[in-house]
């Protein structure tokens, strides 16, 4: 487990999605674009991202070149719109939400391989404090079903064909459910209660 200065030191080098998506190939950006247009936070969503009340710093290990990233990467986003935190209040409520590229920044990834191997997207959760507080990647639940019925049925699809819109709501459920653990968990803390006095 790494020290909260390390993650910080990590967080403050990572970009915000306009700069990283910057980053991305000429091949590679429209991907990440269309797909962040495709996604949506249904109005009930919303509504419970904006009941966050503490700060989530949330850093995502990818790839712009990684299919996996180009599906989800803008899913979190959307979440993270919902309820931005202001950047220059460090412990006001609300996402900030930062990417690092996994190659570039080898030596921080190498710290979060998932079944031994340096996949992405991976998001890490971190309190205000830049204390870890959960981690989760490469895929979601519900991708992973699709992904088993697929490929241990009697139908593959083609490397990097787009998801179906069901499918991509799953996938950002599945990922809000996370969010929302997270925002729980920081609510409830003992630490955190005692400091904003609630």
């Amino acid at each position: 487990m790494l020290s909260p200065a390390e993650y910080s030191k990590a967080f403050s080098a990572a970009l915000p999605w306009d700069q990283y998506v910057a980053t991305a190939k000429a091949h590679e950006a429209p991907g990440w674009l269309a797909t962040f247009e495709q996604a949506r936070l249904s109005p009930a969503q919303e509504a419970l991202v904006q009941t966050f009340a503490r700060r989530l710093n949330v850093l995502v290990i990818s790839g712009t070149w990684c299919g996996d990233c180009v599906q989800q990467a803008p899913l979190l986003e959307r979440i993270a719109r919902a309820r931005p935190a202001p950047r220059q209040s460090p412990q006001a409520p609300g996402i900030d939400i930062r990417y690092t590229d996994r190659d570039q920044h080898a030596a921080f990834s190498a710290n979060f391989k998932i079944a031994s191997g340096g996949r992405v997207p991976v998001a890490i959760f971190l309190n205000e404090d830049f204390d870890f507080v959960s981690l989760m990647g490469d895929k979601t639940l519900a991708r992973l079903r699709t992904l088993a019925a697929q490929s241990l049925g009697p139908a593959c699809p083609l490397p990097g064909a787009p998801i179906p819109a069901d499918e991509r709501a799953a996938v950002t459920q599945d990922w809000l459910n996370e969010f929302e653990r997270v925002a729980l968990l920081l609510r409830l803390s003992a630490k955190l209660r005692a400091r904003h006095n609630d």
